[in-house]
């Protein structure tokens, strides 16, 4: 089955060039040129391509919000990014809906690869590339979850002050509240602790580590 193709790339001599690499692949064939986003959005639009490999710097329109707006009305319209830019556009890319990623300075075989990986669905990014991403999410720290769900932002800074062992009148004159409100805000607290006293509330909040650290 032949990948019929869309070069996006406002370069002549790169679109010569990556013509002639698929020009000689029985199953590739190269069905449109653009020089521009705008371009590549309407040849997308009347050409109904297997795949657009998509330059990002282009004139009218970048080559990531040409993605962005081909992917919302083509979605079935596979993407391949193929840049220069070996940094943290490939994250703006992937938000557009790009299929993958990879750099003109590639061998041929490597591009043929992505191309037909991409046609066929998968995900593919040039070898710095993946790099970058393994370590933009091994750095990257897991989500906690904060204690007390159910509490505000509010109610769990008091309950911090309880754990630490201020009365309700040094809460309220830390957090500039009235004794009442502080006094009516920590009853809530007790409630949603479903705790009856205030030692049973510290004891609480220190074991989820809240006040410890004062």
């Amino acid at each position: 089955m032949t990948i019929q193709i869309i070069i996006a790339d406002d370069h002549p001599v790169f679109r010569f060039g990556l013509r002639t690499l698929l020009a000689a692949e029985p199953d590739t064939e190269v069905v449109g040129e653009a020089a521009s986003g705008a371009e590549a959005i309407s040849l997308a639009d009347s050409l109904q391509p297997d795949l657009i490999l998509m330059d990002i710097n282009m004139p009218d329109m970048n080559g990531i919000e040409a993605t962005r707006l081909i992917v919302q009305r083509q979605p079935t319209i596979a993407i391949l990014i193929i840049t220069m830019f070996e940094d943290d556009t490939v994250f703006a890319a992937l938000s557009a809906g790009a299929r993958g990623y990879i750099l003109k300075g590639a061998e041929g075989e490597e591009t043929l690869r992505a191309i037909r990986a991409a046609a066929n669905g998968e995900a593919i990014f040039s070898p710095a590339i993946a790099e970058r991403l393994a370590r933009h999410f091994a750095q990257a720290p897991p989500p906690t979850a904060l204690p007390f769900p159910d509490l505000t932002n509010r109610e769990r800074e008091i309950l911090v002050l309880v754990a630490q062992g201020l009365t309700n009148s040094a809460i309220a004159e830390r957090l500039a509240l009235s004794p009442k409100t502080v006094r009516n805000l920590v009853s809530i607290i007790f409630s949603k602790l479903h705790v009856t006293d205030r030692s049973e509330a510290i004891v609480k909040a220190r074991e989820a580590g809240l006040g410890l650290n004062h």
